[in-house]
């Protein structure tokens, strides 16, 4: 059984240039999928207005820990998810859906801490180490 670095940090979604609305993100890291890294938010922040918002579980978004890591000093990312630094010790995470963009605004400093933890069970450059291909495999094959 492997450890898990989970936090739950504050971050704000940006409506508009002048609203936003705090949101309550837990983010996550296994070290059984070394290289990602998931975001996770309330699902009645979802742009899917198909979704009936009741039943609903959290939306979740899995990407590159590098990715996150990388856009804490520059801009960083290509297709649907893009994280960049900006002015005040914050960092921006722009998720794309073909239902629409979200703008995440988060303390760079609660990012960092999320980071160096999961960098204790796993440190950058040894993620190969904890793959298992055998259950990669049968994940693949179904």
């Amino acid at each position: 059984m492997y450890a898990a670095v989970e936090e739950t940090v504050q971050a704000r979604l940006i409506l508009s240039p002048h609203r936003s609305v705090r949101l309550r993100t837990v983010l996550s890291y296994l070290p059984e999928d070394p290289f990602a890294v998931s975001m996770a938010f309330p699902a009645e922040f979802s742009l899917d207005e198909a979704e009936d918002e009741r039943s609903a579980e959290d939306i979740v978004w899995v990407f590159a820990r590098q990715l996150l890591s990388s856009g804490l000093e520059l801009p960083a990312g290509l297709g649907d998810v893009h994280v960049r630094p900006t002015v005040g010790r914050r960092t921006m995470v722009e998720l794309r859906a073909p239902e629409g963009t979200a703008l995440l605004r988060f303390d760079t400093t609660d990012l960092r801490r999320f980071l160096w933890r999961s960098r204790l069970l796993v440190p950058e450059g040894e993620e190969h180490l904890h793959l298992d291909a055998d259950r990669a495999l049968a994940q693949l094959l179904g």
